[in-house]
């Protein structure tokens, strides 16, 4: 029997039009809307279900576009997607490119996974904070299913709000940054159409002043140190101001780095990922010259319960010698490294660029945190230069030559 295939569709044809005979060669059989073009109806066998289909080409490839049941989508409704999706197709869009997309979307915690393997341990020496981030944070709060292109912006806004609750601004910042860089992978990667956390404005940090010791107060410090019953620990400590350098080099310092006769100390692994130089005064040759151990450890400052391995943490101690040397205030154990900058400073009369040099800075725009403190030099030299001038003018109103002749001033 022959069936009329193309018509303008209307609830009433659609609700008329028959199942496919049961013996059709077919699953079921179509019929096309002579108002939107690729509209379709597809009817089945047996109980007839009746479901909207949008059919389009899209550079070059045939798709199909499934719109919904009827009469659970309306005609009305079918229409206006089908418009909408035509619309698309105007603008060089697939229609379905969303749909596609969220249907291989990995879920949070395949995706989280996958970025820690192939991304974060590669290039990230962090990677292992990442992880906490995630297993206790970022995981918990989003649901473990929950699929990455899920995840829209107001969903971040709320999570960082949360994490602002009850951390620091900096804190939730940190993981605002580890959220982009995930959203960013899945981009690249193809699994998300965009990043969700671009725009979010991070909190504002704060200062987080330094605290520089005072030469009184290192002197006091120092003679703590002296008389503390952990002098292994101290000599860490110790070090880390005559050196300027990190904690987390001095912990891991190896005697094999160690040239005491060309006085260099070599750090293999650095912040910057690269390795860097750095000289040993005499008091720092000294203090390693009496460390027991340098015949019983590979490490310079080996834990006291396990020489094998390296010093953990000397928080705790540094706050005992601090107390004992009567030093008030907050100061952080990394404020020692910015102490030994300080009085480069100050006191050692030494220029910015070489305290950038000193510290390793891979920009001066960190090493300008001390800039206040070359005020004392500044004002040695501008007085220079007015005792300069001064001396000229007096030699040009006494009409004889000065007793500091120009080129020696200049030369001093």
């Amino acid at each position: 029997m022959n069936r009329v295939t193309r018509f303008r569709f209307t609830v009433r044809a659609i609700e008329q039009l028959p199942p496919c005979p049961l013996d059709a060669p077919s699953k079921g059989y179509e019929v096309s809307d002579t108002e939107i073009p690729g509209l379709r109806l597809s009817v089945s066998k047996g109980a007839g279900r009746k479901t909207f289909w949008l059919r389009y080409s899209f550079r070059g490839a045939k798709r199909a576009m499934r719109l919904g049941a009827f009469p659970a989508t309306s005609l009305a409704d079918a229409r206006r997607l089908a418009l909408e999706a035509r619309g698309q197709l105007d603008r060089g869009i697939d229609p379905q490119e969303g749909r596609d997309l969220k249907r291989s979307s990995p879920t949070l915690a395949s995706f989280a996974k996958d970025y820690l393997e192939d991304y974060a341990k590669v290039h990230k020496r962090s990677w292992r904070d990442d992880q906490s981030k995630l297993d206790l944070h970022v995981i918990p709060f989003f649901g473990a299913e929950r699929r990455l292109c899920d995840i829209q912006r107001r969903d971040v806004e709320r999570f960082i709000g949360a994490v602002r609750k009850t951390h620091s601004p900096a804190t939730a910042n940190r993981f605002l940054s580890l959220l982009s860089a995930m959203a960013r992978r899945g981009v690249t990667l193809g699994v998300l159409p965009d990043n969700p956390c671009r725009g979010i404005p991070r909190f504002r940090e704060n200062s987080g002043k330094s605290r520089y010791l005072s030469l009184e107060e290192v002197g006091r410090l120092v003679v703590a140190m002296d008389k503390d019953p952990a002098p292994s620990v101290m000599a860490a400590l110790r070090f880390m101001l005559l050196t300027g350098c990190r904690r987390s080099n001095a912990l891991k310092a190896r005697w094999e780095h160690m040239d005491l006769e060309r006085r260099i100390w070599f750090m293999p692994m650095t912040k910057s990922g690269k390795p860097q130089y750095s000289p040993l005064s005499d008091e720092c040759i000294a203090l390693l010259g009496r460390l027991k151990s340098r015949q019983a450890s590979p490490w310079v400052f080996p834990s006291p319960t396990d020489s094998t391995k390296p010093l953990r943490d000397p928080r705790k101690a540094f706050a005992r010698v601090l107390a004992a040397a009567c030093i008030k205030g907050h100061v952080r154990l990394h404020d020692i490294r910015h102490t030994h900058a300080a009085l480069a400073v100050s006191h050692a009369g030494q220029t910015l660029f070489t305290v950038q040099k000193l510290l390793h800075h891979s920009s001066p725009q960190t090493t300008m945190i001390y800039s206040h403190m070359a005020n004392s030099t500044l004002a040695r030299a501008s007085q220079a230069v007015s005792d300069v001038i001064t001396r000229a003018m007096q030699a040009a109103k006494g009409g004889d030559v000065a007793p500091d002749s120009e080129e020696a001033s200049l030369a001093r």
